[in-house]
């Protein structure tokens, strides 16, 4: 991600709020990748599933050739779909049903890739061994902490490492706490038992 200023994209969005003058909308796109006023990623991981499924179909004769392998046409979904599919998704905020949304997509083009339809049925395990792929939430998640060590990587001055790392002294409004990128990287970072100066040494 740049460091340097920019102006965004605005959007329409469906919940407008109005200020002096006109309307804001709250919604915007940047570099492809749409964030909205909750930094939510929902909107960001549904645009780029229609993005990623007319990828797919416009390969349609690449998956239905007698003479093109598996392992080829494999390939060829991850540098053509799946890239279009998990692109920004390091910074993703992801939820259970965003992850569900990814997976349950990524599923069905494999499955037709391989040409297994209903009644015909595969388990998820054996779908990911036959074609080398990862679940969806551990692939994020190996995206996110390669740019996390690249990030910290940079200077200190660096902009992004210091949102990354910054711990803001704020008291916490009552109620379920929003699932933040920074909430979810200290989850891995618990789960790893590291802090952010072991991280910064070992980057």
């Amino acid at each position: 991600m740049p460091d340097s200023l920019f102006l965004p994209e605005f959007r329409t969005s469906s919940n407008p709020r109005r200020a002096t003058g006109g309307i804001v909308n709250l919604d915007f796109t940047y570099l492809r990748s749409i964030s909205d006023e909750q930094g939510g990623s929902d909107a960001d991981v549904k645009v780029r599933i229609g993005k990623a499924r007319v990828a797919f179909l416009q390969l349609k004769n690449i998956w239905n050739s007698k003479q093109l392998s598996t392992n080829i046409k494999v390939r060829i979904f991850n540098t053509n779909v799946k890239a279009v599919l998990l692109y920004g998704a390091e910074t993703w905020r992801t939820t259970t049903t965003t992850i569900k949304k990814v997976q349950v997509f990524i599923n069905n083009c494999l499955r037709k890739i391989l040409n297994i339809h209903w009644p015909d049925t595969i388990s998820n395990s054996l779908l990911w061994e036959r074609t080398n792929q990862l679940p969806d939430e551990e692939e994020i998640r190996k995206r996110r902490w390669k740019w996390i060590r690249h990030t910290l990587r940079k200077s200190s001055n660096y902009i992004m490492r210091q949102a990354l790392t910054w711990n803001p002294e704020v008291k916490r409004k009552r109620g379920r706490p929003k699932n933040t990128l920074c909430r979810i990287i200290g989850t891995d970072m618990e789960r790893m038992n590291r802090n952010w100066k072991e991280l910064e040494r070992i980057a």
